[in-house]
């Protein structure tokens, strides 16, 4: 993948997010995108040592769309500010299981996985088995092939407080419970900032497998539930 040539792109669409920018620059898009899809088609045939289901996904599937859905949003602007490739078993992108994602935007370049935004039903089971297997989730971000780029599940989305309905099915439950944060956040990802520098490098597609490593554990943890619900 040819990063630089990725961001540089992105930088200047941010800067000129318009139709008219973007007709005039709809070659450099396309090389982009070609790029893009051609490194997700790697990336996806290395996942597949990890996570063997993935095979058979197409890159395409995989890759978020450039164009922005702004009939309910008050920003109009017509293009996002960023690229970004998902890929989990049974859908990529689409797929409701925990899988990794790769966000490419100036400055603010990320690694992530998990489960993002589950419906309801969903995200009191990940409650309810995240607290009844704390002690196996704990050991997993101790490891330090997680630890070195994984510590936490990301608190973007929570909770002032845990939820009563999970209260009052666990009426023993301690408020002072060292873990309870977990319980109150909305979705359950885990993330890596990553600089602009080490996405350009020639070898980014081995530490960004070393990432999906550390990840693995974490995404087969939330996936049980996922899978028994």
């Amino acid at each position: 993948m040819n990063a630089k040539n990725v961001l540089n792109f992105i930088d200047n669409l941010s800067k000129n997010n318009n139709r008219e920018w973007f007709a005039a620059n709809k070659e450099w898009y396309l090389e982009v995108q070609t790029d893009l899809l051609a490194f997700t088609e790697e990336w996806i045939k290395r996942l597949t040592e990890l996570e063997p289901e993935v095979a058979g996904l197409q890159p395409k599937d995989c890759l978020y769309r450039i164009y922005r859905d702004i009939r309910f949003s008050p920003n109009k602007l017509p293009y996002k500010n960023w690229l970004g490739i998902y890929i989990a078993k049974r859908g990529g992108k689409k797929s409701l299981y925990g899988g990794y994602y790769l966000h490419l935007q100036p400055g603010a370049c990320m690694f992530a996985g998990g489960v993002w935004c589950p419906e309801p039903e969903l995200l009191k089971a990940l409650r309810q088995d995240i607290y009844d297997n704390a002690d196996e989730l704990e050991e997993i971000f101790a490891r330090p092939e997680v630890s070195k780029f994984l510590q936490d599940f990301d608190t973007y989305s929570t909770l002032k407080t845990v939820p009563a309905s999970f209260r009052q099915k666990n009426p023993d439950f301690d408020p002072a419970w060292q873990h309870a944060d977990w319980l109150k956040l909305k979705t359950f990802t885990f993330s890596c900032p990553l600089t602009d520098k080490l996405v350009q490098k020639p070898d980014f597609i081995d530490t960004l497998m070393q990432m999906c490593r550390a990840g693995k554990p974490l995404n087969d943890f939330l996936n049980y539930t996922v899978e028994n619900l």
